[in-house]
């Protein structure tokens, strides 16, 4: 039901709730980087120099790694003929135990750049403020 309203004022406008409201992010510092200006360079140069970082040391660990088995296996010659559970240790390791590994470090770059984003967006917000 609405309720009366008093003569001579217009009727109050509809509102439609379509759901929670969204929250806006500052324009500000984000026009610097729109416009490609000098300092919004500066900004995008250290997001993209902290992804930079960021996967080379990704890459290293991975490659630290899964690329030293192989060397692991010829300069130890113990190791090539070991066996877990019957199953050659040559075999389990870069077949099992690397995807594993894999995914791990995988969810760990994705989390790091993430948080590199969220805290450049942070940066952008305090900037503007």
């Amino acid at each position: 039901m609405t309720s009366p309203r008093p003569s001579g004022q217009p009727p109050r406008e509809r509102v439609r709730v379509t759901g929670p409201p969204r929250r806006r992010t500052p324009r500000a510092r984000t026009s610097d980087i729109d416009a490609e200006t000098r300092l919004g360079d500066m900004y995008m140069g250290s997001l993209v120099r902290e992804q930079l970082r960021l996967a080379r040391r990704t890459l290293l660990l991975l490659v630290g790694t899964v690329a030293v088995l192989p060397l692991l296996f010829v300069l130890v010659p113990a190791t090539a003929s070991a066996s877990v559970l019957g199953v050659p240790l040559p075999w389990l390791l870069p077949g099992v135990l690397v995807y594993p590994w894999l995914v791990l470090l995988g969810w760990r770059h994705v989390r790091r750049a993430e948080r590199n984003e969220r805290d450049f967006a942070e940066l952008i917000g305090e900037a503007s403020r």
